[in-house]
């Protein structure tokens, strides 16, 4: 995460916002803390998606972006296996 060009305490922090974000784009009822996770691991994943096509989201604002995308794709990844 260091790499972003962000902190811990943001990342925590902008991870957080990307979570709720995906939670009310997808509709899913996670709580705060998953929120928090799924952002930030959203972001990793998003990130490693979007460097196997050559694209590059750098700072806080790419990191929020990077988790929303990634929290997206990790809630409906949830949804499938529960389903």
């Amino acid at each position: 995460m260091e790499d972003a060009g962000i902190g811990w305490i943001a990342a925590i922090i902008i991870g957080g916002i990307a979570g709720w974000l995906a939670e009310m784009f997808m509709k899913s009822n996670m709580g705060v803390l998953m929120n928090i996770v799924l952002g930030i691991v959203g972001a990793a994943v998003a990130n490693i998606l979007l460097g196997l096509i050559g694209v590059s989201l750098g700072g806080w604002l790419g990191y929020l972006v990077a988790g929303f995308i990634g929290a997206c794709i990790l809630i409906a990844i949830g949804r499938a296996i529960r389903r």
